[in-house]
């Protein structure tokens, strides 16, 4: 597969629908961002395309095409594409773990909730690019779709829970696209259970449905907190999918050389 421009592609809505929920509005927040990135067998009239953005990937078309060299560069990450497609992931990677996801999409708005003493939940603007910047490396994901700190900080589509300069939670629109944005939510370890998640998540969907959208959820099936915020924030299960999540690349192994006797 070579890396291509969207804009080489027409009738990129053949491919991917606009207007989908959850891991449907990836393909949109990356064209609009501009946080993603494209893959195609050929530029003119290719019969597989991929388009990745954080570490997930979407996948589609004729998989008959594909060589285990073309998806090695999809190792580590989540691909979700239809069912035909797991024989060609089979052999390209070590191992191929199907993962379970729930899709949510909000039906009630919740109000915000009153954050604890010495705790502001609040829209983030670009001034906040350092606090994002400064949360733990395994909570950098959060950002990630947006391709950093400084791009979610300033995009209008984040809010968050500090104590001081200290970011406690943070919930986004994770892809943007144009009838749903599918959020994500991250809470620092020591201050769960105090509702700032929620209260971010109240606030996010508050604009979201300003905007004229509406917001999707998603999120493992043996992943019950996040599940019960979802349950709690208006979000009721739309559908069940599968995505796969891949290991090392096999193009990538070297054979160890034989011991002499």
């Amino acid at each position: 597969m070579i890396e291509i421009s969207p804009q080489q592609l027409p009738a990129l809505s053949r491919w991917f629908p606009t207007g989908s929920p959850g891991p449907g509005a990836l393909a949109e927040h990356a064209l609009a961002t501009g946080a993603g990135r494209w893959w195609a067998d050929r530029v003119d009239r290719p019969s597989v395309l991929a388009v990745s953005c954080a570490d997930h990937v979407l996948l589609r078309g004729d998989p008959s095409s594909l060589t285990p060299d073309d998806l090695a560069r999809f190792a580590g990450q989540y691909i979700e594409a239809p069912a035909r497609f797991r024989p060609s992931l089979g052999s390209a990677f070590e191992r191929v773990v199907p993962w379970e996801r729930m899709l949510y999409v909000q039906h009630a708005q919740v109000s915000l909730p009153r954050p604890p003493r010495g705790v502001t939940v609040r829209r983030l603007t670009p001034e906040d690019a350092p606090a994002l910047a400064g949360l733990h490396p395994e909570h950098a994901w959060i950002h990630a779709s947006w391709g950093g700190p400084g791009r979610l900080a300033a995009s209008g589509h984040g809010w968050a829970a500090f104590s001081r300069s200290r970011i406690l939670s943070v919930a986004c629109t994770y892809f943007l696209g144009s009838a749903y944005e599918d959020i994500a939510v991250v809470t620092v370890p020591d201050r769960r259970r105090e509702s700032l998640a929620l209260a971010g998540v109240a606030g996010l969907t508050a604009d979201i449905q300003a905007r004229g959208r509406t917001a999707s959820w998603c999120c493992s099936r043996d992943n019950r907190p996040s599940r019960l915020l979802a349950w709690t924030a208006g979000f009721r299960l739309t559908r069940e999918y599968v995505h796969h999540a891949t290991g090392r690349a096999m193009a990538h192994q070297v054979q160890a050389a034989p011991v002499p006797a």
